[in-house]
């Protein structure tokens, strides 16, 4: 059933009792931000989300385009949707809607096309009954404020930023969410405040390239967290992935000194060949980025180093590989996170020669995958007998006992029941990794 004009959506929330919704994300942190803006915007409205599909009048979906895995998953859920409930409402929002739009609007299982821009008020535009709100996104030139007040977690995260300005070979994301664009600082601190009145202890800044962020304004990152350190009242904060290139010596001398930075980074490598990084159009080379690795460890004590990587990039040889495999085993990560290189149609690696077989490329994501899981027992392991603080998460584990994420992001499995401590800072001394899990006992200070 595709709605028309004539049947507009409050009609049928508020005399069909499709009041409930259901709400599905996919991809990164950002998304993740965003999906919560568009709970508590539909909150607000009288709707009410539920858990299960089954009990939903309308389905949203919050979509991704990194890989062409993504595009289809996304696809089969919202067809699968609308075979197990024909009736139910289904609206497409994020990435993949935003590229798409036109194409979606095609499908006869999808109801509503919402761009990415345009979800942070996705009640505003259902009210309308057209079927697709998505602009042009790449006119964009400010940022998007969107405030949250959810409080059912123990960390909160804050967007402040949208967008990229890089062309890298094999990303369509910067025709997703357009040009870069930065919250102000005022605004950043004063949400970070208001975090900190609720409860909350610990907040994740999340853009889609917050090393960009401040360049519009005539700042840089390392502005924004010099305020962060002195006007805000949070007590932790984390950082989203990080460009090797915007990690300057100014900007880790002043993490080593903060009181409030947790010591855990993400860097965006994607390769570890420079061969295949001058092909991804990616400005920086391996061995300037191995000697940062080793900078960072020396100069934070156990910091966690993840990490993104690619493989199969088109032009990607065996030789080329062998090198990203032998510069990721004796580099200084903590844990890399690899998946198998996804040809976007739009990107300058769509089109390029010597494309790699699939087969191939997830055969060294199964390699990469290998040194990952080599490399966080290490970490883990150097941490076993060490004290570490640790914010409590609301909610116990399955066993009963509350668990916490420590600053250098290891979640800990204490040795309480004592639900009265949830969402509090303590320390714990780390006991043993044993099944994929980390135990520890709690330190009375």
């Amino acid at each position: 059933m595709i709605l028309k004009n004539v049947y507009n959506i409050i009609y049928f929330i508020y005399h069909t009792g499709m009041k409930k919704f259901y709400i599905h994300t996919m991809g990164c942190k950002a998304n993740q931000f965003e999906s919560a803006v568009i709970i508590e915007n539909l909150e607000k409205n009288g709707l009410v989300q539920v858990e299960k599909l089954e009990d939903a009048g309308i389905y949203i979906l919050n979509s991704c385009t990194v890989t062409g895995k993504s595009d289809s998953e996304a696809l089969y859920l919202l067809r699968s949707a609308k075979h197990k409930k024909p009736d139910i409402i289904t609206i497409l929002t994020g990435c993949l809607a935003q590229i798409e739009k036109d194409e979606l609007l095609k499908k006869d299982f999808i109801d509503y096309v919402i761009g990415n821009d345009e979800k942070l008020h996705i009640f505003d535009f259902l009210k309308t009954g057209e079927r697709c709100h998505a602009g042009d996104i790449m006119t964009l030139n400010t940022f998007t404020k969107a405030e949250l007040a959810d409080t059912s977690k123990t960390r909160v995260s804050l967007k402040i930023q949208d967008g990229c300005d890089n062309r890298c070979a094999y990303c369509i994301i910067p025709f997703a969410r357009g040009k870069s664009r930065s919250a102000d600082i005022d605004f950043i601190i004063n949400q970070v405040n208001e975090f900190s009145k609720k409860g909350f202890k610990e907040v994740v800044f999340t853009g889609i390239h917050i090393g960009l962020w401040g360049r519009d304004l005539g700042l840089q990152l390392l502005d924004l967290l010099k305020e962060v350190e002195t006007r805000s009242t949070i007590e932790r904060y984390r950082l989203g992935s990080l460009n090797p290139i915007e990690i300057t010596d100014d900007l880790l001398e002043f993490l080593k000194g903060s009181e409030k930075f947790c010591p855990h980074f993400h860097l965006s490598l994607q390769s570890a060949c420079n061969k295949t990084l001058k092909s991804m159009n990616r400005f920086y080379k391996v061995e300037d980025y191995l000697k940062q690795i080793d900078r960072i460890n020396s100069m934070f004590d156990l910091p966690f180093l993840g990490s993104d990587i690619i493989t199969g990039f088109a032009g990607e040889t065996d030789e080329d590989f062998e090198i990203t495999r032998q510069n990721l085993e004796k580099s200084g990560l903590s844990q890399i996170h690899t998946f198998p290189y996804s040809q976007r149609v739009g990107t300058v690696g769509a089109s390029a020669p010597e494309q790699v077989d699939d087969k191939v490329k997830e055969q060294r994501a199964a390699i990469v995958k290998e040194i990952s899981r080599k490399k966080l027992a290490e970490f883990i392991n150097k941490n076993t007998g060490t004290i570490r603080e640790i914010l409590i998460e609301k909610h116990p584990d399955k066993n009963g006992f509350m668990k916490g994420i420590t600053r250098n992001y290891l979640t800990v499995i204490t040795n309480s029941k004592d639900l009265s401590i949830a969402a509090g800072l303590k320390n714990v001394r780390i006991t043993k990794y044993e099944n994929g899990k980390i135990y520890g006992e709690l330190i009375d200070t």
